[in-house]
């Protein structure tokens, strides 16, 4: 299978694109490049021929001869989002629908789009199935909801969609991000001996590895169509709901020597758990390999091994915000986020 896998250079898509490649498909990447000074260390394996390309540049010819897309490339987290909510939406929502809509034109019989858990936004009194009611919180996850909505349409014999609301991502990536719930913890733990948490502790958060999702994503491509086809998944563990404090906790027992304490409140009322018994069950050859525990140990050791410092973790290099924000101040990208070079 010919595989185009955008935002390949990210930190999803840096480990996406070797797994779909070890599996025997070909694969090309697209990538917009913000984030390309971002890498903390080698990694392993192949890296794929890749389009220096804008989301919404991305034309009919680059998507010719493909059998299947797995679509990463948009902004990437919360804070993202509200940084330009408008250029979000034109990035987010509207690229990543024409960009379906190009690739149906195209004959392209698979569109995977990675959604988010975060689409649940405020629901603690319940595990979140796939049929339960969303309630976005921020643009970012508004946008996911809106793609999901206008590509699920789209759907037909000859288009397979398949969304996947990913649990919070964790563990390490050759373009590691620290902006992230378990990672972030874990840098805080090493660089600065200290867990100094805003928050009480008590938010529930479903997390899944990097791993899992990529393999989630090559479970999909060759799963049978009609156990796929225009279904959502949501993508991770029942196993790996965790509050805050817990991951805080878990962080400490490994990183030991560090001082943990909480706040009394934070910003973000964002508090969910999730059910992922469909994935589980529906998606053939799919269940998670790693959980947190296992995680936190693994970038411990990776910590050690390329000796983080300080000055990296809380770089802009692994901070998504920051990097476009630098971006921006230094008048490499425009006010829409396009290339000025």
């Amino acid at each position: 299978m010919k595989v185009l896998v955008t935002g390949s250079e990210g930190y999803l898509g840096c480990l996406v694109a070797p797994e779909l490649m070890r599996a025997g498909h070909e694969v090309v990447g697209l990538d917009t490049g913000y984030y390309r000074s971002g890498w903390l260390y080698r990694g392993g394996g192949h890296t794929p021929y890749t389009l220096d390309r804008d989301l919404r540049q991305v034309t009919l010819r680059d998507l010719s001869g493909m059998d299947a897309v797995v679509h990463m490339a948009e902004l990437s987290n919360d804070p993202l989002g509200e940084l330009a909510p408008e250029v979000t939406e034109r990035i987010n929502h509207a690229g990543s629908v024409r960009l379906a809509r190009l690739a149906k034109q195209a004959s392209v019989s698979r569109f995977v789009y990675m959604s988010s858990c975060s689409v649940y936004g405020v629901a603690e009194d319940v595990d979140l199935t796939e049929t339960s009611p969303v309630n976005p919180q921020t643009p970012y996850a508004r946008c996911k909801v809106l793609v999901e909505r206008d590509v699920t349409a789209l759907a037909d014999d000859g288009f397979s969609p398949t969304f996947m609301r990913n649990a919070t991502a964790y563990g390490a990536s050759p373009r590691m991000r620290f902006d992230i719930v378990l990672n972030n913890l874990c840098g805080l733990a090493w660089t600065t001996d200290e867990i100094a948490m805003t928050s009480n502790g008590t938010p529930w958060r479903p997390l899944v590895h990097a791993l899992d999702i990529a393999k989630a994503v090559r479970c999909v491509l060759v799963a049978p169509r009609d156990a796929v086809h225009n279904e959502v998944f949501n993508v991770g563990s029942s196993v790996q709901n965790y509050q805050v404090k817990e991951i805080a906790d878990m962080v400490a027992s490994v990183f030991t020597g560090c001082r943990l304490s909480f706040g009394d409140n934070g910003d973000d009322n964002r508090s969910y758990r999730v059910d992922f018994n469909k994935i589980d069950t529906a998606l053939p050859g799919f269940s998670c390999d790693w959980d947190a525990s296992r995680g936190v140990r693994q970038l411990h050791d990776l910590f050690a091994h390329v000796r983080l410092d300080s000055e990296t973790f809380t770089g802009r290099g692994h901070t998504r915000i920051r990097q476009l924000q630098y971006l921006i101040e230094t008048g490499q990208v425009d006010s829409d986020l396009f290339w000025t070079c």
